[in-house]
This record gives structure tokens, C-alpha cells and sequence, in this order.
């Protein structure tokens, strides 16, 4: 067994029912380096690290930091142990506990494929009775499919820091989910004089009314802290899924859902009869300006 080398929290890696999207994610962080220093490694799916996953399984060890991917499946087994041994195990000294991706928050994906066992570490969707619920205040969901590797380095930086991450009712932390991937959208615009793009991939033109974008009502940083520092899915035509929210996956993800032409959602903290009132008059004016643009780049296709 390791002792723990100067002062370093032991940080160790545990995989549900999971794609690996999150693993790899964590991988593009640019100062992945310089941040897993200031850690020890025992366990990590992609790298090297510590100890190798039998020690791990042997429930020997114990560490401060427990990341969990995937949904939690009562009844998985890995290395011939059940997970929830090894999960129970870990929780109990951690003294943090991340849930890395939707489904190890909320249950997302897998949830879907066996909804009857499949879960998150706390939360199935909002209702909160997880195998970890009596760890509660210490777990930090990091909801998203996959999550950004900028949550999770800020939330390893503030906990290396020694620096409280407030959380919001579904324990995610408050500086990363506070917004709405809707703010920093440079389609913004369009949304609110209700010029429509009739495509995916197009430059202009809101992707909320015809293509079933979820950043209104999404709590996600993705347009204010950039993928790869540049990029995010509405800044390259494609709809928000709504990825960090503990409905997703929802279904018909490239509609959004309409009763008698009027959005079934609307934008957070908007009533309903207000934004409706606001989204006719906006109807009833022409911005040419605006209007001109999705014309000639559809043209220009």
C-alpha cells in the first residue's frame, strides 16, 4: 500500500454503466499536466496511475477524492466485485465525491436503457434516493454529456485549493451552472425578433423555434467558457440538447414541441403569457437587417 505523498489528496477514478465520454473529455483539459500534480493519482481508466484496478477492487485503500462516470448499476460487477462495494467502500472516507457526466448525476443515457435500476450516485432525474444519498453533502454533480473538461478542472482546482465549490439544489456547482447555455449565444439576436433558421450547420438565424434547441432552458456554461477555448454546439448550427439537465435525453431532440404553434417550454424565469405576448409583437416587426443575412447565406448554400 502507498502512503500519501506530500500532503497530495489520493484522487481515484470509478466507472459505472458508461461510454467513456467523460474520461476522454477530461483528457483535452490543456493543463491536465499541471493539475493531476497536485493530486495522487490512484486510479484514473485512461493513464497511468498508482495502482492498477485489481488493487483498486480489493476495496484495500481508501481516498480523499472519488470521481464517479456513469450511471450506477446495482448489479454490475468489475474484476468479479460488485460496484456498489467498491463505490460504498471509497464514498465512506472520500471527502469529496464528483459525479462526472449526466448519467453519474442524474441517471441520463443509461437511465433510459433500464430506468428501473439505472441511476445517478444521488439523484435519478430531480428525485433524490441514490446509493450515495447519506454522503450527500459531500457529492458535487457535474452534469453534461460529456462534461466540459473546464468543470471538472475547475472543481479538482478549487478542491486541490482547499476552496469550497457552492452548489446549487442539485449539486452543481453555482459558477459553472448559474447560467444558461443560452447566455454568450451569438445567435441571441435572432432569438428575440424570432428570425428562424430552416437548417443545421447555418450561420445564422435562432435554432430555438424550428430546431428544438434547449439552451433557454438549460443550465450549462458552454457559451461562456468555449470548447477547445473557441467553439460550443449552437456556435456551429447545431441545437443545445439540453445535456445538463437531469431530463435528458428528452425525446425528438431536433423538434421543439409546440401546442397550436406555441413552444410547449419556454425560457426560464419568463412567464409563460408574458414571453407569449412579447414573442407576437416581436413577430409582427421585420428586421431586414437580420433577415437579410439568413436570406443570402441560404442563398450562397
Amino acid at each position: 500500500m502507498h502512503s500519501k505523498q506530500d500532503n497530495k489528496p489520493r484522487l481515484l477514478w470509478l466507472q459505472g454503466v458508461t461510454c467513456n465520454g467523460n474520461t476522454h473529455s477530461f483528457l483535452n483539459l490543456p493543463y491536465l499536466p499541471l493539475l493531476l500534480d497536485k493530486f495522487e493519482v490512484l486510479y484514473y481508466p485512461a493513464m497511468e496511475a498508482l495502482h492498477s484496478f485489481e488493487e483498486i477492487s480489493a476495496c484495500k485503500l481508501s481516498c480523499d477524492v472519488l470521481i464517479f462516470e456513469g450511471a450506477y448499476d446495482p448489479l454490475m460487477k468489475r474484476n468479479g466485485v460488485f460496484m456498489k462495494e467498491m463505490l460504498a467502500h471509497y464514498a465512506a472516507t472520500a471527502k469529496h465525491i464528483v459525479a462526472a457526466g449526466t448519467c453519474a448525476s442524474f441517471g441520463g443515457m443509461f437511465k433510459e436503457a433500464a430506468s428501473h435500476r439505472n441511476s445517478g450516485i444521488l439523484f435519478n432525474e430531480e428525485e433524490m434516493n441514490g446509493p450515495l444519498l447519506k454522503h450527500k453533502k459531500r457529492i458535487i454533480n457535474l452534469s453534461g454529456c460529456p462534461i466540459h473538461p473546464e468543470w471538472m478542472g475547475y472543481t479538482l482546482s478549487m478542491i486541490a485549493n482547499d476552496q469550497t465549490v457552492i452548489t446549487d439544489e442539485l449539486h452543481r456547482p453555482v459558477e459553472l451552472y448559474s447560467n444558461l447555455a443560452h447566455h454568450g449565444c451569438t445567435r441571441n439576436e435572432y432569438f428575440e425578433w424570432k428570425v428562424d433558421t430552416k437548417g443545421f450547420g447555418q450561420k445564422e438565424g435562432c435554432l430555438f423555434y424550428e430546431q428544438g434547441c434547449r439552451a433557454p432552458m438549460t443550465h450549462a456554461s458552454c457559451n461562456k467558457i468555449l470548447w477547445n477555448e473557441v467553439s460550443s454546439k449552437t456556435r456551429i448550427g447545431t441545437p443545445c440538447f439540453g445535456c445538463t439537465e437531469p431530463d435528458f435525453p428528452r425525446t425528438e431532440l431536433f423538434q421543439t414541441k409546440t401546442n397550436m404553434s406555441i413552444p410547449e417550454d419556454v425560457p426560464l424565469g419568463v412567464p409563460k403569457r408574458s414571453y407569449l405576448t412579447m414573442a407576437g409583437i416581436a413577430k409582427t416587426f421585420h428586421i431586414k437587417r437580420l433577415e437579410g443575412k439568413l436570406i443570402d447565406y441560404k442563398t450562397t448554400d
